[in-house]
């Protein structure tokens, strides 16, 4: 072949593939088809497997890493016997381990024994049995000790380099779950490691794939906070209602005791198959929740005979339906960072020790209360350095209760009319054209019982 046919065969390759990915979907049809999947295999398969502990050592050696029997379309063909529509692989866990075959680093499959990408085994594997293909990836990478009070922007880089390369390398990704963000146990803020730079990035070479945040269940139930669909990890305590829930949602769990693999799980049983479809596939479907269900292969790269066994049970005891809930649609994802996060507050009088600075802690657990006797109370948090923002979320604590109300901002020490508002639910969303300022004052002028702030959010979102 001369180098010309080589050229055009590589720029039409090249526009084949820009192509498919610039077919983009609204978002709300995005959610709407992840809802509409139903249900799903989460896969932990990484360093972990070989050390018997979900957390192994972050300088475990490569040489550990061998799964000699590997068969990704072992794991499918058990995914299709469940009645699962998609897989989603731990590509990179939070001692970080990476399966594929990656250029940003020598900590890598391709450093082990096995020398072979395990994530395009598993992609591979996936399609040809017509199933989804999701990823699930790290920020919190303890090898790289890109953990609090240490990141650089050279960690930065390095998410963005490997998330290119997952998101360049194994054609199209329907969903990637990101875990280590603003956990208990990771403490990495979404500043720290910029999530809207981030998703601004999977979005401009994957526009279709949704990303979802593995720790945003802490946020109210209301609104998507750094996430494209709420997710709810039941093993950290997050629990979605069941009754009550009306956003694209994602709940996950494992079928073993844990996550990755240990030494036990071939004898051990495996959690009530049950109990699975009846307390989790059936109930969420109908609460526009998506189920995903952890089987963990083991040192060999197989799935245990039990595990096998109970996926089949499964599939025996639940067929998808053809039908499926019409999602409502929700209000655009917040990905930017908070300017009032830890900012000066000021208010009119507090309602005892529930004073200004509980409105903007990042704790949606606290909040700012209005003394009662005060009629038409307010409440003030700066930005500190006079800035552009276009976005005010105001999420009440509790039952909702303001009514009516009036939003100002503050420039050359001149408060300016922003807009009114009457939103009547918990998180109160408003969006519009860039204003410079340094604080935004919200006045009640209508409630209906004790006023309660929990959050008063400032954004400079990108558009």
């Amino acid at each position: 072949m001369n180098i010309m046919k080589k050229i055009y065969l590589l720029l039409l390759f090249c526009m084949t593939m820009s192509a498919s990915f610039a077919q983009t979907k609204s978002l709300h049809q995005l959610q709407q088809d992840f809802v509409n999947l139903r249900f799903g295999m989460f896969i932990h398969f990484n360093m972990p497997t070989y050390a018997n502990e979900d957390w192994p050592d972050p300088d475990t050696s490569p040489s550990l890493f061998n799964p000699v029997k590997l068969d990704c379309q072992q794991w499918a063909k058990a995914a299709k016997s469940a009645n699962m529509t998609y897989g989603c692989l731990t590509t990179k866990h939070h001692s970080g381990f990476c399966i594929w075959d990656t250029k940003t680093t020598d900590y890598s499959v391709m450093s082990s024994p096995f020398k072979r990408d395990v994530v395009k085994e598993y992609a591979d594997a996936f399609r040809k049995e017509g199933l989804k293909v999701a990823l699930y990836f790290s920020i919190l990478d303890t090898h790289q000790r890109l953990r609090p009070a240490c990141i650089t922007r050279e960690h930065i880089e390095l998410v963005k380099a490997q998330l290119r390369e997952l998101m360049t390398n194994y054609g199209e990704i329907s969903a990637l779950i990101i875990d280590g963000w603003d956990a208990p146990w990771s403490r990495i803020s979404y500043e720290e490691v910029p999530f809207e730079e981030i998703y601004m990035l999977i979005k401009s070479i994957q526009p279709n794939c949704l990303v979802m945040e593995l720790n945003s269940g802490k946020y109210p139930a209301e609104a998507l906070f750094y996430t494209d669909i709420k997710s709810y990890e039941q093993g950290a305590g997050q629990h979605i209602s069941k009754e009550n829930n009306h956003l694209p949602a994602l709940s996950c769990l494992p079928l073993q005791a844990n996550w990755f693999w240990k030494t036990s799980f071939p004898t051990t049983p495996v959690k009530d198959v049950t109990k699975m479809v009846e307390e989790n596939i059936v109930p969420m479907g109908k609460a526009y929740c998506n189920f995903l269900l952890n089987v963990a292969p083991n040192r060999d790269g197989l799935m245990d005979e039990n595990a096998l066994i109970a996926l089949k049970e499964i599939g025996k005891m639940w067929k998808k339906e053809n039908t499926t809930l019409t999602v409502p649609e929700a209000p655009t994802p917040i990905v930017s960072s908070n300017l009032a996060k830890y900012q000066r507050a000021e208010s009119s009088w507090s309602n005892d020790c529930s004073i200004m600075d509980f409105a903007n802690d990042d704790n949606f657990g606290s909040a700012w209360l209005s003394n009662p006797a005060v009629e038409q109370p307010w409440i003030s948090v700066s930005v500190g350095k006079e800035q552009q923002f276009n976005m005010v979320v105001i999420t009440e604590w509790q039952d909702p209760k303001i009514q009516e109300y009036q939003l100002e901002y503050r420039l050359n020490d001149e408060w300016k009319p922003l807009l009114k508002g009457k939103q009547a639910g918990k998180v109160k969303i408003h969006r519009f054209d860039t204003v410079w300022g340094d604080a935004v004052r919200m006045t009640i002028l209508k409630a209906n019982g004790m006023i309660s702030v929990a959050e008063f959010g400032v954004y400079c979102e990108r558009r």
